[in-house]
């Protein structure tokens, strides 16, 4: 756009100028060619004739007409015609009113008039002046500026897609390396890995050092998370190694505390008891960060095949006493999986545990297994308050507790729920997470061929109830 007001600006000066020089130029023709005329002409009067004589010849005007629809008149004193350029005057004899009919000019000069650029002369004939009219068309030099701003219009168009063109090619060949830079800049987003590389401009302009801050700043980013990752995997494995160490005493512990609360009696006894009982919550805390902290630090145990439904059974079993209040419905249908049948029973207690811990008495607690779409299922769902709206994204975060638990629990239960799930290659889920409506929790865990085409063969299905 402004190539192209450039140039209509230049199109309209060099109009202007080409109009004036032209015309200008015309008008001096004009008024050169009649002063030439006036100079040749040498006319006499031919005697009682009417006549004009040039060198002792008939006029002829025409032979003086050196260009298209030039006009030439001679009028006498008194403003008649004496000829044209087409015909003589003969005594006697009209001929057709000339057109256009110039009247008698009023001084010397050029001047516009009837369309025509007029020049005036007077000239004398036997020492009588005579008026002498040479006059050509200002549609000549109309024409001719008009062919002038039909180029440079045609010029500013040409000159603007030229323009445009030559652009476009220039600003992509310099755009380039922005775009590579971009397409660069939005791999590293999308993989989230600095230690991917920018590419690096030929040119040393301000694109080249562009490229060379962003790969250094990549370098600075690339070398603080590689310190980062470090500090957190020493982290990892030292809340492994401590967790795993403190298993020996915390058994130890709970076997004294087991003995002393069978030998004491009266107060003595009641103190053993809490202190068993702290013993024992303490064991199943070490116990829940044993396990997240192996899945932080990728530590897999051996796996081989597990029965879901096994490990569904005998977690109800576990837990019937803490669900009397409730209505407990099992459907144990075979779902084999390769897992650690230890881990998978971690994740059935913890999700069975937290239906009965969050809903009142009375609640129904459904709780089964089988295959979907090749894939061993485990479906635990209440029909309870269910999970409040804006507790449902961070359900599975890690010491996240809803307002109605107050201090029971440590809110590693779910966390540790999505841990043994991903690490045995399934997903978690939890629908019907809108308050009111009760909550469901979904485990699906991926089976090996081996063990989708040769479960052994048990019983379609085994019901529990519990109340």
């Amino acid at each position: 756009m402004l190539t192209c007001v450039i140039l209509a600006s230049f199109a309209a000066i060099v109009g202007v100028l080409t109009d004036r020089q032209l015309r200008g130029q015309f008008n001096d023709e004009v008024r050169s060619n009649a002063e030439q005329l006036a100079q040749d002409l040498n006319l006499k009067w031919i005697s009682n004739s009417g006549n004009l004589n040039c060198n002792h010849q008939l006029v002829s005007l025409k032979d003086y007409t050196s260009a298209e629809h030039v006009q030439i008149r001679i009028f006498n004193q008194a403003g008649s015609l004496l000829c044209t350029q087409e015909q003589v005057r003969v005594k006697g004899v009209k001929f057709l009113p000339a057109r256009p009919s110039f009247p008698l000019p009023a001084r010397e000069g050029t001047y516009q008039q009837e369309g025509y650029w007029v020049s005036a002369q007077q000239i004398p004939v036997e020492g009588v002046p005579v008026w002498l009219l040479y006059a050509r068309p200002l549609s000549d030099i109309d024409h001719t500026l008009a062919r002038v701003r039909v180029i440079l219009l045609l010029g500013v168009l040409g000159g603007t897609v030229l323009a445009l063109l030559g652009g476009l090619a220039t600003a992509a060949r310099a755009m380039r390396p922005i775009k590579q830079l971009t397409e660069a800049a939005r791999e590293i987003e999308r993989t989230r890995d600095p230690t991917l590389r920018v590419p690096q401009a030929e040119s040393e302009d301000e694109v080249a050092e562009l490229a060379r801050t962003v790969d250094g700043m990549l370098e600075a980013l690339g070398a603080a998370r590689a310190d980062s990752d470090h500090a957190l995997e020493r982290q990892r494995q030292f809340v492994a190694d401590a967790s795993h160490e403190l298993r020996t005493p915390l058994t130890s512990l709970l076997a004294n505390l087991e003995l002393l609360a069978e030998e004491l009696g009266g107060d003595q006894a009641d103190t053993a008891q809490a202190a068993l009982r702290s013993a024992r919550r303490m064991r199943r805390l070490v116990g829940d960060l044993l396990l997240l902290a192996r899945a932080d630090a990728r530590r897999t145990q051996s796996r081989g095949p597990t029965d879901l439904a096994d490990v569904l059974l005998e977690a109800a079993s576990e837990l019937g006493p803490m669900a009397e209040d409730h209505e407990l419905s099992i459907d144990a249908q075979p779902a084999v999986v390769p897992g650690v049948k230890d881990e998978l029973h971690r994740l059935t207690l913890n999700l069975i545990e937290n239906a009965a811990r969050h809903t009142p008495p009375g609640t129904h607690i459904r709780a089964f297994t089988g295959i979907e779409n090749g894939s061993a299922v485990l479906t635990v769902e209440d029909d309870g308050p269910g999970i409040p709206p804006e507790l449902g994204p961070r359900v599975f975060d890690r010491f996240v507790r809803g307002p109605s638990t107050g201090t029971r629990g440590s809110g590693l239960g779910l966390a540790i729920v999505r841990a043994v799930a991903e690490s045995h290659g399934g997903t978690v889920t939890l629908e019907h997470p809108a308050a009111g409506n009760g909550a469901r929790f979904v485990i699906t865990i991926p089976r090996e061929p081996s063990l989708a085409t040769g479960d052994d063969p048990r019983t379609p299905a085994r019901v529990g109830r519990g109340s």
